[in-house]
């Protein structure tokens, strides 16, 4: 800002692994989500780099970067950022035939990931503002998916939703993760970390500690001790 900077990310150092379901912790205000964003290429570095397989985004021009984003990476977010004056089938078919001619598979797709969702047909022709926050979020999971991803970046995804419908939110996340696709997510909710398989917690913008999960096969007394004992350690 001006002649003032503030550095939110300090000398860190970290590795997302392909398949995983990686889950970013810490306190307000301690890097998390710019540490989302950096990885992604949503925001870009002042120094070091970020590698995704052989490219180093943090080298590519604005337009190569949407490209990449639109190829490899889908978003969901705590607000949805659907398009008020589209259907909700309408907003995944943008996103689908921005990088796809094929409408017709990019339509079979959609309907095909609605259904996985749990999204009730009545919704697709509906316009955003006509329905709750957990068909919100779901719509949103399935524009991210629509392109087929490798990796799922998720920034508090359950944050603003009942505990039902964050419950349907972190299944998808769950069944998409079993599918093969990685997914990043930002959370402060313990019942969203333990679907992580490996939990980074960050303070102050540096990377603390690691608590290594495994797959999630259903919640358990073990899993929840083990994740709460690692938490109580970092100070949460």
């Amino acid at each position: 800002m001006g002649s003032q900077s503030q550095e939110v990310l300090n000398s860190l150092t970290v590795d997302i692994y392909e398949h995983d379901f990686t889950v970013i912790m810490g306190a307000s205000g301690a890097g998390k989500t710019t540490l989302l964003y950096a990885l992604s290429g949503m925001d870009q570095v002042t120094s070091g780099s970020v590698r995704f397989f052989s490219h180093e985004i943090q080298r590519l021009s604005a337009d190569s970067l949407a490209l990449f984003r639109r190829r490899y990476c889908g978003f969901v977010f705590q607000q949805v950022f659907l398009l008020d004056n589209l259907t909700v089938l309408d907003n995944i078919l943008v996103s689908g035939l921005l990088l796809r001619r094929n409408r017709k598979a990019i339509v079979r797709r959609a309907k095909e990931l609605l259904g996985r969702v749990g999204l009730d047909k009545s919704a697709w022709n509906k316009f955003p503002t006509q329905l709750s926050g957990g068909e919100s979020q779901r719509a949103a999971i399935v524009r991210a998916l629509i392109n087929k991803p490798r990796i799922v970046f998720a920034d508090e995804p359950t944050g603003s939703l009942n505990s039902a419908a964050g419950q349907t939110v972190l299944d998808v996340l769950t069944d998409v993760n079993e599918d093969g696709q990685s997914v990043v997510m930002v959370t402060h909710d313990i019942t969203s970390a333990l679907r992580g398989s490996r939990i980074l917690y960050i303070k102050d913008g540096v990377l603390c500690g690691e608590c290594v999960l495994g797959p999630y096969v259903g919640h358990s007394d073990l899993r929840h001790r083990v994740l709460q004992t690692f938490l109580s350690r970092m100070g949460w």
